[in-house]
């Protein structure tokens, strides 16, 4: 299947149609993408923060695991939520610059994530072992590609 042939098919998936066709219907999907963003962020700040020495009174131990699958589930949601949105006007997204820098930051920030928990620095670090440099180089990652990934996706209405 083709870049073209997947776009037309996502343009015709139902639940773009239904999208089109119902302001409610996009209104609560929207909402609730924007609540997925709010977990994210809201988990991941504080996370990234904790592990880059602030907050160091706080127990990594107690709120690691919790922020860290609250986080997971924000961004799950989001993704879900987002491609619901995407599927209303695909064709207008695949070449929107905001889009695509959206899209290289989500995947920057899901792999960046991912080898955090592969390693072994976490999980010593939740285990009650000091955090590493091999943890806090990926917090000031997530830091800063987490919001950059959400000015983008703020960026797409205005291109």
């Amino acid at each position: 299947m083709s870049g073209a042939e997947l776009v037309e098919w996502i343009a015709g998936w139902p639940v773009g149609a239904a999208l089109r066709r119902s302001a409610l219907l996009y209104l609560l999907v929207n909402a609730a993408h924007i609540l997925a963003i709010g977990l994210l962020m809201g988990a991941i700040v504080p996370l990234d923060l904790r592990l880059l020495g602030f907050f160091g009174n706080t127990s990594l131990e107690a709120l690691g695991p919790f922020l860290s699958r609250a986080a997971a589930v924000g961004l799950a949601l989001a993704i879900t939520t987002g491609f619901c949105l995407f599927s209303v006007r695909p064709a207008a997204y695949v070449t929107n610059a905001a889009f695509l820098a959206k899209i290289a930051l989500l995947g920057i920030g899901a792999v960046n994530a991912v080898s955090v928990h592969m390693g072994g620095a976490w999980r010593a670090a939740v285990n009650g072992g000091p955090v590493s440099w091999r943890l806090r180089i990926p917090a000031a990652v997530s830091l800063t590609v987490w919001p950059a990934a959400l000015l983008a996706g703020r960026w797409i209405g205005f291109l």
